[in-house]
């Protein structure tokens, strides 16, 4: 790594590597392009969630429920983005894991146009689109977790990083199922567009083994990235 550095610089190339200000500098301009994607990809999200809420198909509870995961996930993201920015990848798949969610808010799931393509293209009964949700649901999370333990605790990058990283979004996953059966207990009329069974008895399972599905294939498909994602803040 020595033989790029001039010879009359050398002597102090170590030492400065040791300081970590050579890295500082050769991820300097990473760090701006990474900033001004951040903000293209707040912008992009924004923008699709002001839209959603703009004469939402269903009952406005109907599109505050949906969207409130990204309501309350924002402004976290906001709050600790200087003390604890996430990777690139993360917080991109976090904005497509947004919009999933946004787009059936403001449809409703079981009335989101391209549940009802994917309906005629494969000849399914039923609008789709909240498998897409719960297939995130596990995807996406299964990433997020993956990187909060990596970065918080003495777990190393292995077999039981990944099997955490499993573990809590399905975890999740059975939490939100039970808060979508509390919400049908207290108010079934208005909270019928939000559970989005349309009529299937296996919904809540189905729903779950997705969420596994999705995030056994994170970990199959981005673990590689992931970890190069990890290794550009230090972790």
């Amino acid at each position: 790594m020595v033989d790029d550095v001039p010879s009359f610089g050398s002597a102090l190339y170590r030492p400065l590597c040791g300081l970590g200000i050579v890295r500082g500098l050769r991820t300097g301009n990473y760090d701006m392009r990474s900033k001004k994607y951040l903000i293209i990809l707040l912008i992009i999200v924004l923008s699709f969630w002001v839209w959603s809420g703009m004469e939402p198909h269903d009952t406005r509870l109907t599109w505050v429920l949906e969207t409130v995961p990204f309501m309350i996930a924002l402004p976290i993201m906001l709050l600790t983005y200087k003390r604890f920015p996430l990777t690139s990848l993360t917080y991109t798949i976090i904005a497509i894991h947004a919009m999933i969610l946004i787009l059936g808010g403001h449809y409703s799931y079981a009335k989101v146009p391209l549940g009802f393509w994917m309906e005629d293209w494969f000849g399914w009964t039923r609008n789709n689109y909240d498998k897409i949700g719960h297939f995130m649901q596990g995807f996406g999370p299964a990433i997020y977790s993956r990187e909060i333990v990596a970065r918080t605790s003495p777990l190393k990058r292995g077999k039981w990083l990944g099997f955490v990283s499993i573990a809590v979004p399905l975890a999740f996953s059975a939490l939100y199922e039970i808060l979508e059966w509390l919400a049908s207990l207290s108010n079934p009329s208005d909270t019928e567009a939000f559970l989005g069974t349309q009529g299937y008895i296996w919904d809540t399972q189905s729903d779950m083994f997705l969420c596994l599905i999705g995030s056994i294939a994170a970990i199959i498909l981005l673990t590689r990235l992931h970890n190069k994602e990890l290794l550009r803040i230090g972790v």
